[in-house]
């Protein structure tokens, strides 16, 4: 990220800064790698130090499954409506490993009456279907259906969303979630040539100061559990902060497609980095203008990567049978490609209106017990073209 501030911060960092009544604000360092990466510095009228109380961890996380067969996966999530009562018991790990976890989430409840930290891992909302704001120490950030959120390990926070339909793709990662290397200048600017531009970065645009005495429980996902604190006051008690970590939003929309006279691979629809993962978006564009282009995806060998679509709007060419808020995994190790017919039916298609977001891991993905009823048994068998015969039904687990 770049460098922003909001609300008041003193001109020197670690010096004194005091409060109205005489006292010192209370300075924090929020790093990243150490002392070596990115990092913020927060002024609080309060030490965040300080707690009320703890309660008994609760045990969190998916159950893996570690059996399942090689196999083309569709996981057909179009029709959930909720999947829990609040945030955290709502989301759904479906696909995980030891770098990431993809989950969904759509939840009963619209306002969370707790705060959350990931102590372990960034997050990256992609906000499906539903609008809202991410309150955090750093500020408002305002939720739109379209935006990813970013949101840095410890980052503390809650969300409120508006009433109406809900729907989000959550990405866990063990690692920074980064804009793409490739695409920024040794000073860290994102180039001319990038899909996107700093201008497209939305940061937190208010600061919310509350200094009321009261009960707040932060929840705190480590190792497994969420750890129970309790505080006397609120976690939005900053005064200002200034850095380059921070949560943001970046909306899909505003990515802006690579083409060419040919199909183009999916590197150039990249939109964030990470250890071991990328994630892509797959936006309206005009297809390849070569007079003999076919604008299908040609079949495609995994040599070292499992390949994760969620499908978000309209219809993908080369699929048949998924529908919007589904997931697709093609795993490494077994070939890929346009489902029979889609190829000649693609050739003179000038453009797309799809969007999809996809997730590429370089270790292999486990299904999880919460991805089991979502399966669709027929469709490793959906290559078979219709007229050799019927789909055959694949056992599950």
């Amino acid at each position: 990220m770049y460098y922003y501030r909001l609300g008041n911060i003193p001109p020197k960092r670690h010096t004194q800064f005091r409060q109205p009544d005489g006292s010192l604000y209370k300075e924090e360092l929020v790093s990243s790698e150490g002392f070596s990466g990115i990092y913020s510095n927060l002024y609080h009228t309060y030490p965040p130090t300080r707690i009320k109380a703890l309660k008994d961890p609760v045990k969190y996380g998916p159950t893996r499954i570690n059996d399942y067969a090689l196999r083309q996966t569709h996981l057909n999530t179009s029709k959930v409506a909720t999947t829990g009562d609040d945030y955290l018991n709502a989301r759904k790990v479906l696909l995980t490993n030891a770098d990431c976890s993809i989950s969904i989430c759509s939840p009963r409840q619209r306002k969370m009456d707790y705060f959350y930290k990931n102590a372990e891992g960034d997050e990256v909302l992609y906000i499906h279907d539903g609008k809202g704001t991410l309150i955090s120490p750093f500020g408002k950030l305002d939720l739109r259906q379209g935006d990813y959120i970013v949101i840095p390990r410890t980052v503390i926070y809650k969300l409120e969303f508006e009433e109406g339909p809900l729907r989000l793709l959550i990405i866990e990662s063990s690692s920074p979630v980064e804009t793409v290397k490739r695409y920024r200048n040794q000073l860290g600017q994102l180039m001319e040539h990038s899909p996107y531009c700093e201008r497209d970065i939305r940061p937190p645009h208010e600061l919310i100061t509350d200094t009321r005495p009261g009960e707040y429980l932060l929840q705190i996902k480590k190792q497994g559990y969420l750890h129970q604190y309790i505080y006397d006051y609120s976690p939005l008690d900053l005064v200002g902060w200034d850095g380059f970590l921070w949560p943001y939003a970046f909306s899909i929309h505003d990515f802006e497609p690579i083409t060419g006279r040919i199909h183009q691979p999916p590197p150039v629809h990249q939109t964030f980095q990470a250890h071991n993962f990328v994630i892509c978006s797959f936006v309206p564009r005009l297809f390849d203008y070569h007079p003999q282009a076919i604008p299908a995806p040609y079949n495609h060998s995994n040599i070292d990567s499992d390949e994760v679509l969620y499908y978000a709007e309209g219809n993908f060419m080369s699929r048949r049978g998924i529908e919007r808020g589904s997931f697709t995994l093609h795993p490494g190790g077994l070939p890929h490609g346009p489902h029979p017919g889609t190829v000649e039916k693609s050739i003179g298609v000038k453009e797309t209106h799809e969007l999809a977001v996809m997730i590429d891991t370089f270790r292999p993905l486990f299904l999880t017990s919460d991805s089991l009823e979502f399966l669709d048994a027929n469709y490793p068998m959906s290559w078979t073209d219709p007229a050799s015969g019927p789909f055959h039904e694949v056992n599950t687990p």
